[in-house]
C-alpha cells in the first residue's frame, strides 16, 4: 500500500506513462500488462524507502531494487524487463522535463543462462504437418482449417498473435505473401510456401461455411463464426501433436522456432532470417545460430572417427 504523497507524484506519473505506451507507442496489451505489474512493484519498493517523487529516484535506488528482485528469485530476463519498464518511465519523464536525468540508464540486469528454444527437426515437422487432406472421406472442415494454420506457422514463421490478427486481405495468393503486424505495431510482408498456399486456398473455399457476420473479415474463424482466439489455436495444435505422434508438446512458437532454425541451417543468412521473423535486434535472432551449432556438433560427435567413444 502506498502513502498519499506517493499517490500524488509517482502513481500519477506511472499512469500517464502507461497511457502513453498504449495510445502513442501502441505497445501490445501483453507488454502493457507486464509494464504495469513491473512498475507497480517498483512503486511498492519506493514506498518502503520513503521516496515520494520521481526526482528522488537515483541510480543506486534502481540497483538496489533490481538486487532485491534478484534475491527473490527473478530471472535475468525478467529483471531486464523490469529495468526496461523503469528506463521507459524515466525516459518519458525526462522528455517531459519532470526529471533531469534517467536513473535507469547504464544499469544492467544479472545475466541468466539463455535457454535454447525447442524445435522439431525436418522429419518431425513433416510428420506433424501430414494431416488428412480433403481426399479422405473422414476429414472435417476444422481439420482443413487447422492444416492451413499449421502450414502457415511453419511456412512463414509467424507469432501466434500475428496469425490470430490476420484478415482475409492480409494474405495474397497472387503475390504468395502474407502481411502481418508484429511487435511495436510494425508491419512486414513475408513469403508463403507452396504447401501453405495449397492449404490456405482450400480453407478459403470452406471459410464461407463458417461466416455468421459478413463484417467479420478474420482469415481464420471458429466454428461459431468468430475470430479464432489464441487459446483455441494453442489447444488445437497441442491435440494435433498428440494425434500425429510428435514426441513433445507442440505449440505455435515451436513451429516459429523450427522455421527459423531450418532456414538458417540451409541458408546461413542471419540477416534474412531476422527480417522474416520481424526481430528488431539481430541478437535475438542469433539464438538460432546456437541451435545450428548444436546440430553440427551432434553430427561431428556421431561421425568423426576421433570423436566416437570406444566401446
Amino acid at each position: 500500500m502506498t502513502n498519499d504523497k506517493t499517490d500524488t507524484f509517482l502513481i500519477t506519473a506511472v499512469e500517464s506513462y502507461l497511457t502513453y505506451i498504449s495510445t502513442i507507442r501502441q505497445l501490445s496489451s501483453h507488454t502493457q500488462s507486464n509494464y504495469r505489474k513491473d512498475l507497480s512493484l517498483f512503486l511498492q519498493y519506493c514506498d518502503t524507502i520513503n521516496i515520494t517523487h520521481c526526482r528522488d529516484v537515483t541510480p543506486n535506488h534502481v540497483r538496489q531494487y533490481v538486487a532485491q528482485q534478484h534475491r527473490q528469485g527473478k530471472s535475468g530476463k525478467t529483471l531486464q524487463r523490469h529495468l526496461s519498464s523503469i528506463r521507459g518511465l524515466m525516459g518519458y519523464l525526462l522528455k517531459n522535463n519532470v526529471i533531469s536525468t534517467n536513473p535507469g540508464s547504464g544499469i544492467a540486469a544479472p545475466k541468466s543462462q539463455r535457454k535454447l528454444p525447442h524445435t522439431l527437426d525436418a522429419d518431425q515437422t513433416a510428420q506433424l504437418l501430414d494431416l488428412p487432406d480433403a481426399s479422405h472421406d473422414s476429414v472435417d472442415t476444422l481439420s482443413i482449417r487447422d492444416k492451413a494454420i499449421l502450414e502457415l506457422f511453419y511456412s512463414s514463421g509467424l507469432r501466434l498473435s500475428e496469425l490470430t490478427h490476420l484478415n482475409t486481405d492480409s494474405y495474397s495468393c497472387a503475390d504468395r505473401t502474407v502481411r502481418v503486424v508484429g511487435k511495436g505495431n510494425k508491419e512486414r510482408v513475408v513469403p508463403v510456401g507452396k504447401e501453405a498456399i495449397n492449404a490456405l486456398e482450400l480453407w478459403r473455399t470452406l471459410r464461407p461455411l463458417f461466416v455468421k457476420d459478413t463484417s467479420n473479415n478474420a482469415l481464420f474463424l471458429s466454428k461459431n463464426g468468430t475470430r479464432l482466439k489464441q487459446r483455441s489455436i494453442q489447444q488445437r495444435l497441442k491435440n494435433w501433436g498428440i494425434k500425429q505422434g510428435t514426441d513433445r508438446p507442440v505449440h505455435p512458437h515451436m513451429l516459429r522456432h523450427s522455421f527459423a532454425s531450418h532456414l538458417l541451417e540451409s541458408s546461413g543468412d542471419l540477416r534474412a532470417v531476422q527480417e522474416l521473423l520481424g526481430h528488431s535486434d539481430i541478437s535475438t535472432t542469433q539464438i538460432y545460430t546456437h541451435l545450428d551449432f548444436q546440430h553440427l556438433a551432434q553430427v561431428y560427435d556421431n561421425s568423426h572417427p576421433r570423436a566416437k567413444k570406444k566401446t
